[in-house]
């Protein structure tokens, strides 16, 4: 692969990333009302599950579901029935009052939700089919290229997304001491199931 094709590659990648999305959306959301090291373990599970869904994508699982139609349905509905629920946990769970920071061994679960939410989102498939190909030169061994491009592509957005979480949590101190944890983490819940109805509105596909 190129040097010239690669950054063009990063390019691209970079400014796709830097558009606000479902990703970036619930990781502001967590870090900021759950804290940095909650974040973090989202941000891992999120970057498991790219690289999950990379090779997937691959080993062509991604193009049988994109070429089924019921399939690729039936990602979407899970994918964002699996954010609604979080939306609606995070509002139920809400404090009265400011409480002690999330415990170090509930990371976990943190992580498990960045993973599967990433791993059922079918806009990822559909991403690397529909962007790797134009990087990709035939005249050169495919797996070698793939595995360039899809840890470039895991590292810039691992990269942005932590940007994310820090900066969340940045001003989450300030929020806390302005109003009350309750309202702030509900309207928090308010905007991840925002992010999921658009997530399943910019990955519907029209059919004749």
């Amino acid at each position: 692969m190129g040097k010239n094709s690669l950054f063009a590659f990063a390019l691209t990648v970079t400014l796709i990333e830097l558009t606000p999305g479902p990703n970036m959306g619930y990781l502001a959301v967590l870090a900021a009302s759950a804290g940095r090291r909650a974040g973090l373990a989202a941000t891992a599970g999120v970057a498991f599950g790219l690289f999950g869904v990379g090779i997937a994508s691959s080993l062509g699982l991604a193009a049988i579901v994109a070429a089924s139609n019921p399939r690729y349905e039936a990602l979407r509905w899970v994918a964002r029935s699996t954010l609604l629920w979080l939306a609606w946990q995070g509002w139920r769970d809400a404090p009265q009052e400011i409480t002690k920071p999330v415990e170090a061994t509930a990371h976990t679960k943190f992580f498990f939700r960045g993973l599967i939410t990433n791993l059922l989102n079918p806009k990822a498939g559909v991403f690397y089919l529909s962007i790797f190909p134009t990087f990709i030169d035939q005249a050169r061994p495919l797996l070698p290229q793939i595995a360039i491009l899809l840890t470039v592509y895991v590292t810039i957005a691992t990269a942005i997304h932590t940007a994310v979480v820090i900066s969340a949590n940045a001003i989450r101190s300030s929020i806390e001491k302005q109003a009350n944890t309750m309202l702030i983490r509900r309207i928090m819940s308010v905007l991840l199931a925002v992010i999921a109805i658009w997530l399943f509105y910019t990955t519907r596909r029209t059919y004749s």
